[in-house]
């Protein structure tokens, strides 16, 4: 999803952040990729060279609440992928470089922090494109080295987030939908488009809460370390393998977080992945984050529309999205 850069932040800022904690300087160009965080890249000799991440902390609730704790969340989470590929040797993993002091992300301003990643060559993906059947193999057995990793890290790695970070404000907006809502231009319009699908919301929250009891009711598998969003939005194929992007989602938990997304509903679904870690997948486990996911997608539009908007280009393919969630079409990453 291309995002317009943040009309709050000064790029003269983020070059002299750069330049004091990185000794960066050269071409910088803006990169419109992602939700949540802003990119750019920075040409040394005529190529880019540097992936650079400015991170919005007031867009992570599964980090934590308010900006410091999830500068503080966030810095462990890249800490994590930095150990990963220097302590575990998982060359899937795009860790960030250091700056002059050792960290692996830099406060700018209050509101944003920013973290420099090597740019790396290679075709990326794109989110919702079906995988050719050895790609799907390939992303199964690199998740396989991620999960067989968590033994060899020696950092703390975050425990699991919340089932739905944004769960609040979609249980008070299902509690307001009778009222009017006057954040911006598409605001009485999501208001009546959740009115309408509220009992079938309200049905899903139910049976997440039924897979997480059943979950809960006893689960032998030790938790490994998952990245969370490993959708081909984030992934890069190399001339040396996959390559993984954005760790600000990394967490210890069971691994149907990583896989559900490869679930291709074939019985044998993830037959490879098992194979290589003796790990029996559990389907009620993969319900449930596939589950969490669509509603988590419909708790973060109902926010956008229900709070002040404009309406632009972005806002109105989100709004495609935010109906079509609504209606029981399920998020489809790998197409």
């Amino acid at each position: 999803m291309d995002t317009p850069p943040p009309d709050v932040l000064d790029e003269q800022d983020l070059r002299a952040a750069l330049a004091a904690h990185w000794g960066l300087g050269g071409d910088l160009r803006y990169l419109p990729k992602g939700v949540g965080a802003y990119h750019w890249s920075v040409t040394a000799a005529g190529r880019p060279a540097w992936f650079v991440t400015v991170d919005d902390l007031d867009t992570k609730p599964w980090i934590a609440t308010g900006r410091d704790a999830v500068f503080a969340g966030l810095a462990a989470a890249y800490g994590v992928a930095r150990a990963l590929r220097d302590r575990a040797g998982l060359d899937l993993a795009v860790g960030p470089r250091p700056a002059g002091d050792g960290a692996v992300a830099v406060r700018l301003a209050d509101r944003f922090s920013v973290a420099v990643h090597p740019f790396v060559p290679g075709v990326a993906g794109v989110w919702g494109a079906p995988p050719t059947p050895g790609g799907r193999v390939a992303v199964l057995l690199a998740l396989a080295d991620l999960h067989r990793a968590t033994a060899r890290l020696a950092v703390p790695v975050p425990g699991p987030p919340p089932d739905l970070p944004g769960r609040p404000g979609l249980v008070a907006a299902l509690d307001e939908v009778g009222r009017p809502w006057s954040g911006g231009p598409r605001s009485e319009a999501a208001r009546h488009a959740l009115a309408a699908r509220a009992a079938a919301v309200a049905a899903r929250l139910a049976e997440l809460d039924r897979l997480a009891r059943v979950l809960g009711a006893g689960d032998d598998r030790p938790p490994v370390v998952t990245h969370g969003e490993p959708h081909p939005g984030n992934l890069i194929v190399t001339d040396h393998g996959l390559r993984l992007v954005d760790w600000d989602t990394v967490a210890r938990t069971r691994p149907e977080r990583d896989l559900w997304m490869l679930d291709d509903g074939t019985p044998d679904a993830f037959a490879p992945y098992e194979a290589a870690t003796g790990t029996r997948v559990r389907a009620e486990a993969v319900r449930f984050h596939r589950l969490a996911w669509d509603l988590a997608d419909i708790a973060g539009f109902t926010a956008l529309f229900r709070g002040p908007h404009q309406d632009t280009a972005w806002t109105a393919r989100k709004w495609e999205g935010f109906l079509a969630l609504l209606a029981g079409a399920p998020s489809a990453p790998y197409g």
